[in-house]
């Protein structure tokens, strides 16, 4: 059973995993005999190299990418730097001058920190918070490549808060920052609004269906999906700043996945694991006869990002739209769970984030130890390559988090 208990955290860990039987010391003679570049390629990356626009990190000999929305990918900051231009000139009379000023300097502080707090090579995050902050500016002093306004600030504010941060998520180079991800299998799993999950991922993913809803009902969805024409649908969003500018994860998010061949790979994978026609998909989620029947990974990008698509699309459509229609009868028109019904964009569904930790922290003592140790003077923050959430933005994810400690350590 232990692999099935650590399948969630395993499918997250983009981290190259080394054989069981082998010592570190075996690996690094291996490399340096078969092949002589390969130790280059993992040693630690100097602090110039950071903040050098152009570099581009590798590891196993690939560019370690990074990304602003989410799904806007680079591969160097001087990459990065035109992509920023073009989003402040976007909207000729829509936004302010200050306005523009002000998305200039959030989106490159998302990108440097995307860039630094990687989710597939810890090294820069390392040579970031093992210099000083003075040995930070003199780094830039000495660059000599086009940088933007506010570069410094950016590389100093990212510096600072990571100094004084754990990033809590399945793969954190912290154990507690990996036990306090909703990925964490729970062995004896969790008791949750009168079913049993395998994590608290599983349930709050699962609550997006509502209960009567079935893989055949989120089939045909599919279907009508792919007959559509998206493109003058994501125009609209994106051409009104006040619907791109409060919503541009969503929006990113809602472009990448009515891609054809995505809504063709949602269509396939409920295919798949032994789903029958008239399987409802919350049950299906929940613990049964099979304990993690879905890892955390496939919760969160198959049950997850699908109620996710059908969700925001009914948030995004104007009122007349035929699909709209499709999905309120399929109950994707709000959360539905016991007699409550909640927006899915909601302060109240998102407060059930808090509900579900008060089980896990306050009420499951091993995990109520492991939020208490970390110390008070570290923040617990969320960061996965600047990707964020629609139905709990990760600000007040954190937020959620940093109080359930409070409440945790009260408690005690």
């Amino acid at each position: 059973m232990m692999d099935q208990q650590t399948a969630g955290d395993e499918d997250m860990n983009v981290l190259q995993r080394k054989p069981r039987w082998m010592s570190r010391w075996a690996i690094c003679a291996a490399l340096l005999a078969v092949a002589p570049g390969a130790w280059a390629q993992t040693q630690q990356i100097s602090l110039q190299e950071i903040v050098t626009p152009s570099t581009v990190i590798l590891k196993d000999g690939r560019p370690v990418i990074f990304a602003v929305h989410g799904f806007i990918e680079f591969k160097s900051l001087a990459e990065m730097f035109p992509y920023i231009e073009s989003q402040t000139q976007r909207w000729p009379g829509g936004i302010t001058d200050e306005e523009r000023r002000g998305l200039g300097r959030e989106l490159l502080r998302r990108g440097i920190e995307s860039r630094v707090v990687s989710m597939a090579d810890e090294r820069p995050l390392e040579a970031l918070l093992t210099h000083t902050s003075n040995e930070l500016r003199q780094a830039i002093a000495r660059v000599k490549e086009p940088m933007p306004t506010g570069y410094i600030e950016a590389f100093l504010a990212v510096q600072e808060k990571w100094k004084h941060s754990v990033n809590c998520w399945s793969a954190s180079s912290s154990l507690p920052g990996r036990v306090l991800s909703n990925w964490y299998p729970i062995a004896e799993g969790i008791q949750l609004y009168g079913a049993t999950y395998d994590s608290t991922e599983h349930f709050w993913q699962a609550v997006k269906y509502h209960p009567n809803v079935m893989v055949a009902e989120l089939t045909e969805l599919l279907g009508l999906f792919e007959q559509k024409d998206w493109s003058p649908w994501i125009a609209r969003l994106d051409g009104n700043p006040n619907v791109y500018l409060p919503n541009a994860y969503a929006v990113e998010f809602l472009r990448h996945n009515l891609a054809l061949e995505r809504l063709h790979w949602f269509r396939d994978e409920l295919g798949h694991h032994g789903l029958q026609t008239n399987d409802r998909a919350r049950v299906v989620q929940q613990r049964g006869a099979t304990r993690f029947r879905f890892s955390a990974f496939e919760e969160k990008i198959l049950w997850g990002d699908l109620a996710d698509l059908f969700h925001l699309v009914y948030a995004f459509s104007t009122s007349d739209d035929p699909l709209r229609k499709k999905l309120t009868e399929r109950h994707f028109d709000a959360i539905y769970l016991g007699d409550k019904r909640m927006g899915f964009i909601s302060e109240e569904f998102r407060s059930l984030m808090l509900e579900i930790w008060r089980v896990k922290f306050l009420q499951m003592p091993r995990f109520g130890d492991v939020i208490r140790s970390i110390p008070i003077e570290m923040r617990l923050e969320h960061f996965l390559n600047d990707g964020d959430s629609p139905d709990i933005p990760i600000p007040i994810y954190v937020v959620y988090l940093n109080k359930i400690r409070d409440l945790a350590r009260a408690q005690h």
